[in-house]
């Protein structure tokens, strides 16, 4: 067999595997992969630097399968070229606990990067772990020392493009001039409705031009040569490039290509026996022929690959020892690592400066308070805001922001929310920095699927978010979340947290930071919020997400609050008590991380037989489940008004007198003090 009859061989049998496991599971996305096996193959067999043995060697090349509908050319690549992932997983596609689900997911599959199949976030991942290649070279490399070299290659269809988070990611690439991200564009005319001129009229070519990327336009997706020298071509760009390659989704079925109907479902034993004739494929399903598995077999050059740069490593060790170990630790695991010891006691710092400080303080305020602390200590976090710096207060004395082409550890992401959540994701996936992000909170539904998707792989990632009620007042309801808090407690590992004072926001950084198996998200206030201790150390007790702030003797009821309501809740305590109404206070700052603690704990902070009166100035669904069935919830379920913040808390209820109200109707009207049946005093 002559080499261009291989590699069309090699080709076919990523077409068939795809074919055949679609088949067998009765499910799944055939067309994908018929078209763009050829381009897998070109890259792949000749160009990718992996080591199947090693799959979180720190300096491999990065592959995301963006148009993640198409996993079975993920699969079968992996599987043919030495990766963990047998035959047997490849039969059991999209079964149950079988390590080829329907979309890729990281963790689940030996040499899968990302988890895509939300289209253009797997884009936008590969421009986060793009930066944190290019950051972590500058960082660490040397002169006669590149330890860190690699790129990260996305596949990628119309899908991904149509999709918004797609600008966003890109222009923020082309900006950066990241010449290590290669993008290859399935071109093939086709969506799920069908042909795509009626609602993808892009210039894509074009657009990408504009964005600062290297263009290769109408790149034949079937012919290997003319791959070969795109690929080249694309590998010497300085800027990031685009690869636009025309292929025929389907590509060997002789009545499915270049239709809908091969985007979504099974060919059928008959148009497969078709397909077979078409290809020369003979081998029977699910195997491979001896001669092409060889040729796919990547595990002796993966090795040859891998210990080549651990020569080279070792030489930069003795050379740069620190350098060396530092390295390592950062990359050991997702999000920069774990903290180190310089790191810890950054973060203790700061939480006992601020509870030191007792200053009324906005949380927002309070939270660069505690980034001009352990900043400097982590060299590893990598900040940033999505245009609102100066109002999120995302940076910190001494930081260097990223511009255009150069290096810096805090991020200017631009107005790009979705993107800034996703780019961080891939940051989060690559390793060697911990990233966070900020922006306004009610903005939080523009990056919400990635939020989601942080959550879904367990990133450790946090996102900043501020102005996080109607306390922001002037900006009116356009601008103040009502519903968000409670719509961010939705996500399965998404710990939210929404702090009282400077003292609980440096105990939620402290808990986000900590944090290795997901992210979190602190929710934080514009105004100012007073200190809500009287000096009692309670570090700890915040860290297990809610805690008795007031116990008085002989308690009548609970009230519990979180955020600004905290400092309402200790009012109303102190009216209430000049009633005859002992009532506990309990600041719940991270409902999630409550939840998990024991349930002896649970009941001690709230105890059963107390009536429980919540309080937060955002939807009240999520909070009857800590009230129950006799307590009650003061909160927002309708959109605010455009006034300043102190009259919205007034019109909306959020005033001592109409809580000391709402709390005395949840006692026996024959066990209140005599005091409670007195007309209640005015502010």
């Amino acid at each position: 067999m002559d080499n261009l009859s291989l590699r069309r061989a090699c080709a076919d049998a990523l077409r068939m595997l795809a074919v055949e496991a679609v088949q067998a599971a009765n499910s799944g996305h055939p067309g994908m992969p018929m078209g763009m096996a050829d381009i897998a193959e070109a890259l792949w067999r000749h160009r990718l630097k992996h080591d199947p043995a090693h799959p979180q060697w720190i300096d491999r090349d990065r592959f995301v399968l963006s148009n993640g509908h198409g996993s079975m050319l993920l699969y079968g690549l992996l599987h043919l070229s030495g990766h963990a992932l047998p035959i047997e997983e490849l039969k059991r596609f999209r079964q149950l606990h079988s390590k080829t689900p329907g979309h890729p997911e990281v963790d689940v599959t030996p040499g899968v990067e990302t988890t895509t199949g939300p289209l253009g976030q797997g884009l936008a991942n590969a421009v986060g772990m793009a930066l944190a290649e290019k950051l972590l070279a500058a960082e660490f490399n040397r002169p006669g020392h590149t330890v860190i070299d690699h790129r990260t290659f996305v596949f990628c269809g119309d899908g991904c493009l149509m999709e918004g988070i797609s600008h966003e990611a890109c222009s923020l690439a082309g900006t950066w001039g990241l010449h290590k991200l290669v993008v290859f564009y399935d071109d093939n005319g086709i969506s799920i409705d069908g042909a795509v001129s009626g609602w993808f009229a892009d210039d894509t070519p074009a657009r990408f031009e504009a964005y600062g990327w290297t263009v290769l336009r109408d790149v034949d997706g079937h012919d290997a040569e003319l791959l070969d020298a795109a690929i080249d071509e694309a590998l010497a760009s300085d800027k990031p490039v685009l690869v636009c390659c025309k292929t025929e989704i389907g590509h060997g079925s002789p009545n499915r290509a270049n239709t809908a109907d091969v985007h979504g479902a099974p060919l059928g034993a008959a148009e497969i026996a078709l397909t077979r004739e078409r290809l020369g494929w003979q081998a029977a399903p699910f195997e491979v022929p001896e001669d092409v598995a060889q040729a796919w077999d990547a595990r002796a050059d993966g090795e040859s690959r891998y210990c080549a740069w651990k020569a080279r490593f070792a030489a930069y060790a003795e050379a740069y020892p620190e350098l060396a170990h530092a390295l390592l630790q950062r990359t050991a695991g997702r999000g920069g690592g774990a903290l180190d010891a310089p790191a810890e006691a950054a973060l203790a710092q700061a939480i006992e400066e601020a509870e030191a400080r007792r200053a009324a303080v906005a949380t927002r305020k309070a939270s660069q308070d505690c980034l001009n602390v352990f900043g400097p200590a982590m060299p590893a976090l990598l900040g940033g805001s999505a245009d609102l710096t100066g109002s999120n207060l995302t940076d910190w004395r001494g930081h260097q922001p990223l511009t255009g082409r150069g290096t810096g550890n805090h991020v200017h992401y631009g107005v790009r929310e979705f993107g800034m959540a996703a780019v961080m994701n891939g940051i989060a996936l690559h390793g060697g920095y911990r990233p966070y992000g900020g922006t306004f909170l009610t903005f939080s539904d523009y990056a919400r699927n990635a939020l989601r998707m942080s959550a879904l792989m367990k990133l450790p990632v946090v996102h900043v978010f501020t102005h996080d009620s109607i306390g922001l007042g002037e900006d009116g309801p356009t601008h103040q979340p009502v519903e968000h808090a409670s719509s961010l407690r939705l996500i399965p590992g998404l710990d939210v947290w929404r702090p009282a004072d400077a003292t609980e926001t440096a105990v939620a950084w402290r808990a986000a930071l900590q944090r290795t198996d997901g992210p979190a998200a602190l929710l934080l206030t514009r105004q100012a919020l007073p200190h809500a201790s009287d000096g009692t150390p309670r570090a700890e007790a915040i860290a297990r997400g809610a805690y008795v702030l007031r116990r008085p003797a002989n308690e009548r009821l609970v009230l519990l609050a979180s955020g600004s309501e905290v400092s309402l809740a200790l009012a109303a305590a102190e009216r209430l008590a000049q009633q005859g109404v002992a009532a506990r206070v309990v600041s719940v700052p991270c409902l999630d991380v409550f939840d998990r603690q024991d349930a002896t704990y649970r009941a001690d902070t709230l105890p059963r037989h107390l009536p429980r009166l919540a309080i937060e100035a955002g939807s009240t669904g999520l909070w009857w489940k800590y009230v129950g069935e006799q307590g009650d919830v003061i909160g927002l379920d309708s959109f605010g008004e455009s006034a300043p913040a102190a009259q919205l808390f007034k019109l909306f209820g959020f005033t001592p007198e109409a809580v000391v109200e709402r709390a005395l109707r949840l006692l026996p009207a024959a066990a209140a003090a005599p005091e409670a049946a007195r007309p209640l005093a005015t502010a």
